[in-house]
């Protein structure tokens, strides 16, 4: 079986997901991609043979004879072999691609999107801001710029310019996370910290990776400063809207799809989330994250904006040994309303432990006011679920908004 993209034919494996055909905006979502599950009942393998004759745990006596019988050795622990992704990963896409998608993406979706009575209950009870006693922490968030860290092209450093943006140096790339420098967008105040790294102080920028279309992270005053042919990275559904502003390296996956520039391995992974921009676009356009992947083996991932749920530990098989996950903690409350499209804090300390990741860095909090928690909550409750879920302090990088780590 193959599938068809535009003029480009591959073959199908577990490890690519076919484009979803065409559905109703009112279809029922169901709730996962396909994916391969391990069978729970799936023999382990011990390395031994049990047919062997001098397997140890096979030594008897033999018979006839007067010996006593030996004691049977335990047999040797078998070496833990080195995690390998599950299922394997697809093959990289070419750069650039055209690709014709489905002209809705509804049936991804992990949670049935709010009905009529939960937008009128939303707006009765007006809870979209803090009150003022959550805002007056507004002057004790964590802001402190400093210049970007040297790297060269076998280090991987994270420096946070605030909400989802990130200025990521890998594999001696410059990649931008949802890049949004602007002081307002639309439908929110204004940013409550400024923009932690100037624009005239970032290295030239060789992509940009997008997690989905809302405001807050696709902003196209910021994008129309990048040069035309800045490689971009993007939703299935997203490239229209580069092309129509002449980018004309325009790259468009679908969930656990791949694509490579210069060596670093980019692929687009599913969320617990949602698209739309205007009234008549609700989830036309996909939305996930991105695992980026060095030519040396690090590897660090950028979830966008997401809830909690299974993709995390799929996630996790698929990509093993996650360095540094890059989360969402903030703009969760009402919980009644938010929860099925952004984490709380301890959700987000779950989720790090699902991907088997062995750092975390908050994002998404402290930049613009979007819910109803007080503008500090998120980094007190991460922290405090981070010692109460026993893992170390030095992996969690609760940077301040202009700051920056480098992967040992």
């Amino acid at each position: 079986m193959t599938q068809q993209s535009g003029t480009t034919t591959t073959p199908l494996t577990a490890a690519t997901v076919t484009p979803t055909p065409a559905t109703s905006p009112s279809a029922p979502a169901p709730t996962s991609a396909p994916d391969t599950e391990v069978p729970p009942d799936a023999p382990l393998d011990t390395g031994l043979d049990p047919l062997d004759p001098l397997d140890p745990v096979k030594v008897l006596d033999t018979p006839g004879t007067d010996a006593p019988a030996p004691t049977p050795t335990p047999a040797p622990a078998p070496a833990e072999p080195l995690a390998q992704p599950f299922p394997p990963l697809a093959e990289p896409r070419p750069l650039g691609e055209r690709r014709v998608w489905p002209r809705t993406f509804h049936d991804r979706l992990t949670a049935p999107l709010p009905g009529l009575k939960a937008i009128a209950r939303f707006a009765r009870e007006g809870a979209v801001r803090p009150g003022k006693d959550g805002l007056a922490d507004i002057p004790r968030l964590p802001y402190e710029p400093a210049p970007l860290p040297r790297v060269d092209a076998r280090t991987v450093a994270v420096t946070w310019a605030g909400h989802a943006s990130w200025v990521v140096r890998v594999g001696g790339l410059t990649v931008l996370t949802d890049p949004v420098w602007s002081r307002r967008i639309l439908g929110t105040p204004a940013r409550i910290t400024p923009v932690g790294v100037p624009w005239e102080s970032l290295p030239p920028v060789d992509a940009v990776v997008i997690s989905h279309n809302h405001y807050d992270h696709l902003d196209a005053p910021t994008l129309r400063r990048l040069p035309r042919d800045t490689p971009v990275f993007v939703p299935a559904g997203l490239g229209g809207w580069f092309r129509r502003r002449r980018f004309t390296r325009v790259t468009e996956l679908d969930w656990w799809e791949a694509a490579e520039l210069s060596g670093v391995r980019f692929d687009f992974v599913p969320a617990h989330h949602w698209s739309k921009r205007s009234l008549t676009d609700t989830c036309r356009s996909l939305w996930g994250g991105w695992v980026l992947t060095a030519p040396e083996g690090q590897r660090v991932y950028f979830a966008g904006d997401t809830g909690y749920g299974h993709w995390f530990s799929r996630i996790g098989r698929r990509y093993p040994g996650i360095d540094l996950a890059l989360l969402p903690i903030g703009a969760y409350d009402p919980r009644w309303w938010l929860s099925d499209v952004h984490c709380d804090p301890e959700e987000a300390v779950r989720a790090a432990q699902d991907l088997g990741a062995r750092r975390m860095a908050p994002m998404h909090w402290g930049t613009f006011v979007l819910s109803a928690e007080p503008v500090l909550e998120p980094l007190t409750r991460v922290r405090t679920a981070w010692e109460q879920a026993g893992l170390a302090r030095e992996d969690l990088w609760d940077l301040p908004v202009g700051g920056s780590r480098v992967l040992e």
